[in-house]
């Protein structure tokens, strides 16, 4: 049988166009065009504050924070507390031992110091267990001890 062409070129008007082929590892469309930059960009506060206890304070301006957090233990899965002591600025030296304070992330400081110290807004006052609840006063309802006077 013989041929009039060879078969590679029954194939020349084919022609694959890839930016993969022959080495090429960068793709780029020629429609697309990319959008501008954002005018502000948005600071990302992820794991920005932690929360913890005072454990020492004898060194000028830094405190010693103890920072607790449960994680799950990786053979038992059950929750476990896991401790960690960072080093954080006090620049007024007003934190004692016992104090509970939030750590700010800020810029290094020093070589250990990244953290500043800022106290945290006390809880509302709430009531104990073993104590009952003062009456209120506000609602006009006479107590039982009111009725037995009158």
């Amino acid at each position: 049988m013989l041929l009039t062409s060879p078969p590679i070129l029954q194939f020349k008007s084919l022609s694959l166009t890839t930016p993969f082929l022959h080495g090429a590892t960068t793709f780029k469309r020629a429609s697309a065009v990319s959008p501008p930059p954002p005018a502000v960009v948005p600071v990302i506060k992820a794991m920005r504050t932690l929360q913890g206890r005072v454990v020492c304070a004898t060194s000028d301006k830094t405190v010693a924070v103890e920072v607790v957090r449960l994680a799950p233990h990786p053979k038992y899965k059950r929750r476990v507390r896991k401790k960690k002591k960072y080093q954080a600025h006090d620049p007024l030296n007003q934190f004692k031992v016992g104090d509970v304070v939030q750590l700010e992330k800020g810029r290094p400081i020093s070589k250990n110091k990244t953290f500043l110290a800022v106290p945290v807004p006390p809880r509302t006052a709430s009531i104990p267990k073993g104590e009952a609840a003062p009456p209120p006063q506000d609602l006009g309802i006479p107590l039982e001890s009111e009725l037995n006077q009158v």
